[in-house]
């Protein structure tokens, strides 16, 4: 059985849901938004400033690119900072280096890991077997994730749609920025799956048997 599980997931798509109920059928230590405490605790930024900037690149890598210049952490968010060379590396980099460290440590045991570029990480690192790694994505029909953003994620209505799609725009450009490759893109994916078409609990229980027999 492999022994490291990534999921990523289009929002409103059900994979953080999954990917807790995977990892509770394979008795595997979940991860999700632990990692954003463990990331705070390695970069000395605050968990609140790195749960705001991650898949934010606007506020962080991407402004600093635009303008020519780099960011310096702050007592209001922490009061660590990296340098490259004379440079201190942007924030937005900080939060990836140390999310980074953080997923590559705990995969040193069995586990199920969502988002956070976790696949790419994963796969390109010379510290993990891929023969150890199976990377997930799953998706749902854009109705379907419209619904479950306003009956799980209290978004309204009327503006439910435009946000489903925000969303899912910023985790493409988070993960188009930080790696080498293209969110959703089947080609560097073991397994996709369209979590619409036997719903949630069903596809956890699919999922989790596929994983046992891997």
């Amino acid at each position: 059985m492999k022994k490291i599980i990534t999921i990523s997931r289009e929002y409103g798509s059900g994979g953080r849901v999954i990917g807790r109920e995977v990892a509770k059928r394979i008795g595997y230590d979940f991860y999700d938004r632990e990692i954003i405490d463990l990331a705070a605790e390695e970069s000395g930024l605050s968990a609140e400033f790195v749960a705001k900037t991650e898949q934010n690149i606007s506020s962080g890598w991407l402004y600093n690119l635009l303008l020519g210049t780099t960011y310096a952490g702050t007592s209001a968010i922490g009061s660590s900072s990296q340098q490259l060379g004379t440079q201190t590396l942007p924030l937005a980099d900080q939060v990836f280096n140390a999310e980074r460290k953080v997923i590559l440590s705990i995969a040193e045991k069995p586990c199920v890991i969502v988002g956070r570029c976790a696949d790419y990480i994963l796969r390109t690192s010379d510290k993990i077997d891929s023969k150890d790694l199976l990377n997930i994505f799953i998706y749902a029909d854009l109705d379907a994730k419209v619904k479950r953003a306003i009956e799980h994620y209290n978004i309204p209505e009327k503006d439910a749609r435009r946000i489903v799609q925000q969303v899912d725009k910023r985790r493409a450009n988070h993960y188009n920025t930080f790696t080498e490759d293209c969110w959703g893109d089947r080609k560097i994916y073991d397994l996709l799956v369209n979590s619409t078409t036997l719903g949630i609990e069903q596809t956890s229980e699919m999922l989790a048997a596929f994983i046992q027999k891997t």
